[in-house]
């Protein structure tokens, strides 16, 4: 499982930010995040695949957040993509691609399902879910969890073996919690298999003021991907437009227990990230600086 960040600017790309849009690589899937004009161009380089199973995470309706889905269902379109795709997003969202769609007149090579979302539950694989809450930004927007399921312990081959377990289906069956028949002798999971392995949470923010409601939506997140747009030096800029500083990031992450903090989507005022990370980690003690095409392995 991996995070890529395909676009970490605000508002405009710069010489080296495009906007904004991370994905999730897990198990061959990906999730993204938003996907800001020219995002195909970001994943064509991130190489992550044109035919993979993958759903589409939209925080809100502002263009450098969602303008991108338009050229990266047409592109995937005259890479002959077949499989299905999943779209998730504020009311409106249908709207968006449907009558863009239209309008362009491009037709789709694969099948696409959107749904418009509320506080809750989105979505539920085998493997994770994933949830989502109201951010505070200037149009509606929101904030997406994605909680991996816990995972089953460590297989101790060197036990199964001295045990007598012929590799296979009853390796498979013990890893699974279930209890197996040998000859006469009945084996436990627990003789074989170490604790159950809690599951990764992963925060994406979007667009937002930190808020108390968030906080306790992102708690105990391992890695968690927040508004990073203004220095605290102005402050009140992020307070007019709904955004956050590095700082209160920073301060958000370490009140929610966040074990790693990323600082993305950076105003194009910012020749680099220098300053703004640098002003997170006197709060915080994990930090990283996104940077377009930065992948994190989640172990």
């Amino acid at each position: 499982m991996k995070l890529v960040f395909l676009g970490t600017s605000a508002a405009q790309p710069t010489e080296n930010r495009g906007l904004s849009s991370t994905c999730l690589e897990k198990d061959g899937e990906v999730l993204m995040f938003d996907a800001g004009e020219g995002a195909q161009v970001s994943y064509l380089k991130s190489g992550l695949g044109w035919n993979k199973k993958m759903k589409i995470f939209v925080t809100h309706l502002h263009g450098d957040h969602c303008i991108g889905i338009l050229g990266l269902l047409q592109t995937m379109t005259l890479q002959h993509r077949t499989e299905p795709m999943e779209i998730y997003g504020p009311d409106g969202i249908e709207i968006f691609i449907g009558e863009n769609i239209k309008v362009l007149n491009f037709g789709l090579s694969f099948p696409v399902k959107i749904t418009a979302i509320t506080p809750g539950l989105v979505c539920e694989e085998r493997t994770y879910s994933v949830y989502v809450e109201e951010a505070e930004h200037s149009v509606l927007a929101f904030s997406y969890l994605f909680q991996e399921k816990d995972r089953p312990g460590k297989f101790d081959l060197q036990k199964a073996k001295n045990l007598g377990i012929p590799e296979g289906n009853l390796w498979h069956d013990l890893q699974m919690g279930k209890e197996i028949t040998v000859g006469n002798k009945t084996v436990k999971p627990s003789e074989v298999v170490g604790e159950k392995r809690p599951g990764k949470r992963i925060g994406i923010s979007g667009d937002t003021r930190p808020t108390k409601k968030l906080e306790v939506f992102f708690k105990n997140c391992d890695y968690l991907s927040f508004d990073s747009t203004f220095s605290d030096k102005i402050k009140e800029k992020a307070l007019e437009t709904g955004h956050s500083t590095a700082k209160e990031a920073a301060i958000f992450a370490k009140n929610a227990n966040v074990s790693n903090l990323i600082l993305t989507h950076f105003s194009a005022r910012y020749k680099d990230e220098t300053e703004l990370l640098m002003e997170a980690k006197t709060i915080h003690g994990s930090v990283i600086a996104a940077k377009d095409l930065l992948e994190i392995e989640i172990k």
